[in-house]
């Protein structure tokens, strides 16, 4: 069984580790002469990762306000890498969808990402990525549960 100190510092090492892949994937995005923000980047990755999506769930998405979001996708939009369609469940907000333009940037885009994957996975042994992987996503899901307040363990 973890202790606390083996928990608070896996904690500190999730939390640290998030910062530098960020860091890093904004310094591979400025430097790759792409053409877009670190933020447009990734407003791109989420559109395709849920191409049709309103706006607001690219935002929940990435972690950001509607407002900054719209600024990105304002510029994707001029680029011709998505366009906002009617959304037909309500009238009043539109969906946004990747375009034929965008596959190159995108490829692009995401060949920087996996550089920078490899470059964090250096070092891992045949199957770690797999089982590192599939441990994150437990994690993931079970963060998600607390935020959501369900089965939150409060102490005693």
């Amino acid at each position: 069984m973890a202790t606390s100190t083996e928990k608070e510092s896996l904690a500190f090492l999730l939390n640290s580790s998030v910062r530098f892949l960020n860091s890093a994937f904004e310094r591979r995005i400025s430097d790759a002469g792409l053409g877009l923000t670190p933020g447009e980047a990734r407003a791109l990755l989420t559109v395709a990762a849920i191409d049709g999506s309103k706006q607001a769930d690219i935002a929940a998405r990435i972690g950001l306000e509607p407002m900054t979001v719209c600024t990105y996708l304002d510029k994707l939009e001029s680029l011709d890498l998505v366009e906002r369609r009617p959304n037909p469940d309500d009238r009043r907000s539109k969906c946004i969808y990747l375009t034929q333009a965008s596959s190159k940037l995108l490829l692009a885009v995401r060949e920087e990402v996996r550089l920078l994957i490899d470059q964090a996975a250096s070092g891992f042994g045949e199957g770690d990525f797999e089982r590192f992987h599939a441990l994150l996503t437990i994690v993931q899901k079970n963060l998600q549960m607390a935020v959501s307040d369900k089965n939150v363990q409060h102490p005693a």
